[in-house]
């Protein structure tokens, strides 16, 4: 991935006219986008705060259901001013006792029609390519079940930040569609044998379950889930972020590849990392035993 002052350009065919920039502000609750009415409000809220931002599934009373509109909005969300200096880091939550039921089942019967599920399928994979190709971090905080395409977005975020009460399946086999889509995300951070397991069965685990296995980064006690969560992204936040985003970019660059390949381009993001201002700046601050002052 291509660079631009320490941070990676964004793929172009996320950029291919499949968003709309959310208005500036704060909070964009409620604001409509491509093709809804007015008076219908987005399946999302977000604000952004001291390099923060949250996005909040907003549809509990659809257990979150990542429809087309859901997908599309939580797209739009996260690529609004990507390339900003102001935003650091960025949390994925939902409203409910649900994170996310995964698709929308109404939307993937025949009247619908093939047209229609490709577009939703692929703007569901652009979504969690989305993730991994941002410049910065992105965290989910999981309170509740997240299933099928819910426990994809998990698999998908950087980090993921659970409750004690949250589980996780992918139970699509039980009612005849394998979650061949979600098994993407969930094979590449849990071993074979339990992604396979849990697909083949459909049987949800627990969040100490998925923590051993590592799908989570975390698990803390639901009182305690947002504090824990906000204080990992404050820490994010806090830091370089041309550096950060970097660091990223590598870690996942290098991860496929065989490991004479992968220290060689490791190697070189180090020569990258020190040829930025805030790589000297850090060594500089340290050297000088004060705090460094970033680029931001």
């Amino acid at each position: 991935m291509a660079t631009v002052g320490g941070l990676r350009a964004l793929p172009r065919w996320l950029l291919r006219g499949r968003w709309t920039p959310l208005p500036a502000g704060l909070c964009s609750r409620g604001l409509a986008g491509p093709g809804r009415p007015e008076s219908e409000p987005r399946p999302t809220s977000t604000w952004q705060r001291d390099g923060i931002r949250n996005i909040v599934l907003s549809n509990p009373k659809k257990r979150n259901a990542l429809s087309l509109a859901m997908l599309k909005s939580l797209q739009n969300d996260i690529l609004h001013e990507a390339e900003s200096k102001d935003l650091k880091v960025i949390v994925i939550s939902a409203e409910g006792p649900v994170f996310s039921s995964g698709h929308d089942l109404k939307e993937l019967t025949e009247e619908q029609g093939c047209n229609y599920h490709t577009e939703v399928f692929q703007t569901c994979s652009e979504v969690m390519m989305l993730i991994q190709n941002h410049p910065v971090p992105i965290i989910a905080m999981v309170n509740g079940l997240a299933t099928a395409a819910g426990c994809q977005l998990v698999a998908s975020c950087d980090l993921a930040v659970a409750s004690d009460k949250s589980s996780f399946a992918t139970p699509g086999v039980n009612i005849g569609l394998f979650c061949s889509t979600p098994g993407v995300a969930l094979g590449r951070v849990v071993p074979r044998k339990v992604a396979l397991e849990m697909l083949f069965t459909g049987e949800p685990i627990s969040a100490q379950q998925a923590l051993l296995h590592g799908l989570l980064s975390k698990v803390v006690p639901e009182e305690r889930l947002e504090e824990e969560t906000m204080r990992i992204a404050k820490k994010i936040a806090s830091l370089s972020r041309p550096v950060v985003s970097l660091g990223k970019a590598i870690f996942y660059k290098q991860l496929p590849q065989d490991l004479r390949t992968a220290y060689c381009l490791t190697s070189q993001a180090m020569v990258d990392n020190l040829a930025l201002r805030d790589g000297q700046e850090g060594i500089k601050a340290f050297i000088q035993k004060r705090k460094p002052i970033w680029s931001h």
